[in-house]
């Protein structure tokens, strides 16, 4: 299962490292600009309607869009794209309540020492939000790395691959294995296999919704401090 887990990994931290910086973005842009306007409700309802979205659209979405008409190809880049997008709403949402969250006295005290608006913001916003940016990435990537439908058809194969060389290449990964697995139950072997890169798959979810929680209960002690 090497090749599976480095696939599943390479894939959700990419993810991660795309959609971190969006998701910081947006959610500053949401909280200094838009806090009371219509477009920020829009943009809030939204992120809303992303988080509802079934995994399964993303991945008619990304083949209709990228392999079809962008002709890229089976890619493990483009699943990381996916991937990313289906983390946009969950680490956006931390993030902003995060934000909100922060004591406006904070904000208050630092104008008043003369802070300009951008230096507030790189000195108070975020170092005060940084709790929220972490456990939004995790529980994100928790997610993420447990999807079948959304990189299925646009980013992994079943066999034949190992390392990518290249970011158009395919990967493979924890859940189509174990689903190709599935489809072999009535081999022993081949379900005994599906039961250890399932108890794999459980284990890295657990761990990364665990670095959530252990990560929260830390940095947001430590920030209060």
């Amino acid at each position: 299962m090497f090749y599976q887990i480095l696939g599943s990994m390479l894939m959700v931290l990419v993810a991660a490292a795309l959609v971190v910086p969006l998701a910081i973005g947006t959610s500053l842009f949401q909280y200094a600009f838009n806090t009371r306007t219509s477009i920020g409700y829009l943009l809030e309802q939204s992120l809303y309607a992303l988080n509802a979205i079934p995994s399964i659209t993303y991945g008619i979405f990304g083949l209709i869009f990228f392999v079809n008409f962008l002709n890229t190809g089976i890619s493990w880049f483009v699943g990381s794209m996916i991937l990313a997008i289906m983390m946009l709403p969950t680490t956006t949402l931390s993030t902003y309540q995060a934000m909100v969250a922060i004591p406006k006295i904070y904000h208050e005290n630092a104008a008043a020492l003369g802070l300009s608006k951008s230096q507030i913001i790189w000195r108070v916003t975020l170092p005060q939000s940084f709790h929220g940016i972490v456990t939004g990435s995790l529980i994100g990537l928790a997610r993420a790395i447990g999807e079948t439908a959304p990189i299925m058809f646009i980013a992994t194969a079943f066999s034949g691959v190992s390392v990518p060389k290249s970011l158009v290449e395919p990967v493979s990964t924890l859940p189509t294995h174990i689903l190709e697995l599935a489809q072999q139950s009535t081999d022993p072997q081949a379900l005994q296999n599906a039961w250890g890169a399932s108890l794999i798959l459980v284990l890295l979810v657990s761990g990364f919704s665990l670095l959530a929680l252990f990560a929260r209960s830390r940095l947001t002690g430590r920030g209060q401090k």
